[in-house]
């Protein structure tokens, strides 16, 4: 995997610190403080300049409005979810939706579609939070990454893959709430990136879809099993 100048953290489940060569931190699906996978030594946030939300669900913005706050970044989300983070006291939106690119920072984001429910639960409601999403990241140098949030796999991965070509896709695998790995190789069939980075196992009991399995059934690719808190660069 060729990150070329690009460090890539995986802090648990689908939670992600991107280090841009430009010096930029951006920080996907902030969960970290509840977050069981998390090592205790990246629980605190030093620096967020961009965060990408997914979806609504408490393991992918469960930190979100408190580091907002915190590190005042560009929150990227789909327009219902920028909505809720603003009435929680977030400044600095830049909403979009499934299509759209937009320049944030240093990078080029393309949001893309995903398979999945999104409820945000407030207090003890469940609020609507807008349609889940995934991401294409474009950097500075060329290289492409593909965060696919929570999904199932679905046909349009092809169009992912014709239009934007990334080479680095992380995926989840854990099964129940998301693809499995039978799902996901299937994925990989039709998003044929270098290199995927397995996401959304082993955080709880009910998760367990492992990297081993998805690396029986796939073939060509890379399968770049990190452990929490590893740094690929």
């Amino acid at each position: 995997m060729n990150l070329n100048g690009i460090k890539l953290t995986w802090l648990g489940h689908a939670t992600f610190r991107v280090e841009t060569p430009g010096g930029k931190t951006v920080l996907i699906d902030p969960w970290v403080m509840g977050n069981p996978m998390c090592p205790e030594n990246e629980k605190n946030i030093r620096k967020v300049d961009v965060m990408l939300c997914t979806h609504g669900h408490f393991d992918h913005i469960g930190d979100a409005v408190e580091l907002a706050k915190k590190h005042n970044p560009i929150v990227v989300g789909i327009p219902e979810l920028c909505g809720w983070l603003e009435k929680k006291g977030v400044k600095n939106t830049a909403s979009m939706n499934k299509g759209g690119t937009q320049i944030v920072e240093d990078i080029k984001v393309t949001m893309v579609h995903a398979d999945h429910s999104c409820g945000i639960k407030d207090g003890d409601e469940i609020v609507y939070g807008g349609e889940a999403c995934g991401y294409v990241v474009e950097f500075s140098n060329g290289v492409k990454i593909y965060h696919a949030g929570d999904t199932n796999v679905f046909g349009d991965m092809q169009i992912i893959r014709d239009l934007y070509a990334p080479s680095i896709a992380m995926v989840p695998i854990g099964d129940h709430y998301t693809m499995s790995p039978r799902e996901a190789a299937y994925a990989c069939k039709l998003l044929q990136p270098k290199t995927v980075i397995p996401m959304h196992f082993g955080t709880f009991p009910v998760l367990t879809g492992m990297p081993s399995e998805l690396r029986k059934l796939v073939s060509g690719i890379e399968i770049k099993e990190l452990k929490p808190g590893e740094t690929a660069s």
